[in-house]
This record gives C-alpha cells, structure tokens and sequence, in this order.
C-alpha cells in the first residue's frame, strides 16, 4: 500500500509537470463553485456559521477521500491511479511557475499595464497601484507562499494520509483563499476556514523553508543566507506559515521582502524580510526557478515520507496480534 501511495504522489507530479492544470471540468473549480453556492444560502456573520460551513465541505471531501482509499487498500495499483489522479488535481506547480514565467518576461519588457492584468492570477495585490518594484515584489512573494501551499502542502498531506489528505488539504486551503479574509464580510464567516488552514500548513510551509535552504545554491542562491533569514526573520511575519518560506526565499535570492502591502480591503506594513536589494524582473525568473527545485526536493521527500510511514503501522498491527505479543 505505501508503494501505491509513493509512487502515485510521483506520477501526479509528473502528470502536473507534463500535462499542467486540467483544462475542462477541474476538480478545485467545481469545489468552488459548490461551495460558493452553500455559502449563498447558509452566510451569516457569525463564526458558528462559518465553522459549520467549512466542517461540510472539508469534512465532505475528507469522506470521498476516504471512500477511494478503501476502494484500493489491498490493490497497490489502484492505489497509485488515484493518489497520482488526486495529486494531479490539487497541485499547482506547473499553473505557478507558468504564470511567474510570464509575469518576469513582462516585468523584463516593461510592459507594466500586462504585468499589472496578470498579477491577479497569483495574489489579492491592488495591482493598478504597483510599479515594477511593487509587481517583482508581490511575484516573488506569492511564488513562495504558493509553492509551500500549491506543491509542497499536498504532497505532504498525501504522504501522510493518500486521497483523503490531498483531497481534504485542497479543500481547506480552496475555503480560505475564498473567505478567509479580513474583511467586514468574511472576518468572522471566515475565521474557522483560515485557522483549518492554518494548522493545515503549520508542518508544510515549515518543510518548504527547509527545502528552498537545501536547493538555493541550484539556482545560484545562498543556502547559508536562506537559513539565517529564515531562522531570524519568519517569525515577523502575520501570517505563522507564509512568512517561514517568504523569508527563506528573501534570503535565497539575497533580496528584502515585505514591507507596505496593499490589498482589495486595505494596506498592511509588514516587516521587511532579507536585508538584500529590491528585487527585480531577474529575481522573479529565479524564484519560479527556485520553486521548481522545492517541489521536486517536496517530490522525493514525500514519496519517502510515504514508504516510511505505512510499514511502521503493518508492523506495529503484526506484533499486537502475535501470540508472544499476547
């Protein structure tokens, strides 16, 4: 079993290197779409409300997880389909390097106004105020945080617990890019589906700090800098998760992060993470670099993760039910 399991987490990421995001039907967009239309008819600006809202459809998605985990708990190639199916669905490796990619060949030409139109499609930034400074800041940011949420989270997630993990984590994560906002709608609404995502990637975004130290120096980068700035500097941050690997990237690619941000529901000052130089359209090229090697270093890590953990739990059940044991 956590030989389909491993190998499933490395064919998806394959699938999602080769083939991309689905094209038609994709599974996160009609999970938001479902879950837009509950939130429709059961909103209330209460947190009780929101917490059952979020329990419904993470717990819902956990369950179908669940039920296609059993369909393969004693078929390892089955298994391997759908954990390699559900990894292909909730990665968003090949969509991210794609649009930084782009983002940094704009950024490089000057066209501001297209850089400007496709900043949305990575964060929540007011891009119409943002200059070239601003739009390589807010890429190489949301390069990093989403490469701890998009790659390294559910890959993590499916060693741990198979479908329903990469399932389950999706979900919590999709729920808290919806409404876990700090807005006059969402603050209360959507407090328990940015706690759930929270603790969701409390070990990952910790594992992809450490993964973008160990493969900095592939993309010309300082491992030693990533891990000082990491260790001194994450703890600043807001948010307990994006700020771990926001600051290692900071550091990897010798660059200051942070600072005043400004979004849809209004300006935040964050501390600055790095004490290098402002980064630039060639830092945002290195950060997509940098987020390819984290999810392949996530890729390996995880499948071993995978192999390591079933077997310890076969064993442990073989020795309650040996007779020396009793």
């Amino acid at each position: 079993m956590s030989v389909g399991r491993a190998v499933g987490l490395v064919l998806g990421v394959a699938a999602d290197a080769v083939f991309g995001d689905p094209r038609r039907y994709h599974p996160v967009a009609g999970f938001g779409r479902v879950a837009a239309a509950l939130e429709r008819k059961v909103y209330r600006d209460h947190k009780a409300a929101g917490a059952a809202y979020t329990a419904a459809l993470v717990g819902g998605t956990v369950l179908v997880g669940v039920a296609v985990e059993r369909l393969g708990k004693r078929h390892p190639v089955f298994q391997a389909v759908t954990t390699a199916a559900a990894t292909w669905a909730v990665l968003g490796g090949s969509s991210l390097a794609d649009e930084g990619t782009a983002m940094g060949r704009e950024l490089d030409g000057g066209d501001l106004d297209a850089a400007r139109r496709r900043l949305p499609n990575l964060c929540g930034r007011e891009a119409h105020r943002l200059d070239t400074l601003g739009l390589a800041k807010a890429t190489v940011e949301s390069v990093a945080e989403n490469t701890s949420d998009a790659v390294v989270a559910p890959l993590f997630w499916g060693a741990v617990a198979g479908v329903p993990g990469l399932l389950g984590y999706r979900a919590a994560n999709t729920l808290d890019a919806m409404v876990g906002h700090r807005n006059d709608r969402y603050t209360r609404f959507g407090w328990a589906a940015a706690r759930l995502d929270d603790l969701a990637n409390l070990v990952p975004s910790r594992l992809a700090a450490l993964l973008t130290t160990a493969g900095a120096p592939v993309v010309g980068g300082s491992g030693g800098e990533a891990w000082r700035t990491w260790r001194r500097d994450a703890s600043a941050h807001p948010s307990p998760n994006a700020g771990q690997v926001e600051a290692a990237f900071a550091g990897a690619l010798e660059i200051r992060l942070g600072g005043r941000t400004v979004y849809s529901h209004g300006a935040e000052d964050r501390p600055v993470l790095g004490h290098g130089r402002n980064p630039d359209a060639g830092h945002v090229t290195r950060a997509v670099e940098l987020s390819r090697v984290v999810g392949a270093g996530a890729a390996a890590v995880t499948s071993a993760l995978a192999l390591l953990l079933r077997p310890r739990r076969a064993s442990r059940r073989r020795t309650s039910a040996s007779p020396s044991a009793r």
